[in-house]
């Protein structure tokens, strides 16, 4: 593993609310948009107001109905989009899922972008690849 590690947090928990801000600065962090979730991220970019997509905040709405594990799944391009090779210098080499369990499906397309490290957390898990090569 290389030592250089950005990392990207994703939260998937529709009620994480005040949590949000507890998570380390610095960090980018994409949170479902949700009533409760929201409150907190706007207060938070208020109090926040110089970091940018790369180290502060994004909400993204989801499909009414879907799991967790399907909100992860249909975030990951977006995520990548924003933190990997096209996007961040260095890219992202680690995500953490914060609300969502992992399973073989959440394995499976996470190797897709070339993670192959996972490790189960209390509230979710965390996924690292090497640096890619652009």
């Amino acid at each position: 593993m290389s030592d250089r590690t950005y990392t990207v947090v994703m939260v998937v928990d529709p009620a994480f609310g005040e949590r949000l801000a507890s998570l380390p600065l610095g960090a980018p962090v994409w949170i479902v948009n949700t009533p409760t979730n929201k409150l907190v991220a706007q207060r938070l970019w208020s109090e926040r107001p110089e970091v940018n997509h790369l180290t502060g905040i994004t909400t993204f709405n989801i499909s009414e109905g879907a799991s967790r594990e399907e909100i992860l799944l249909d975030e990951l391009d977006a995520i990548d989009l924003h933190h990997g090779s096209y996007s961040a210098d260095p890219p992202y080499t680690r995500i953490e899922v914060l609300g969502a369990p992992f399973s073989d499906k959440i394995r499976l397309a996470l190797a897709e972008y070339g993670f192959q490290h996972f490790s189960r957390t209390t509230d979710g898990f965390v996924a690292m690849r090497q640096v890619p090569i652009a």
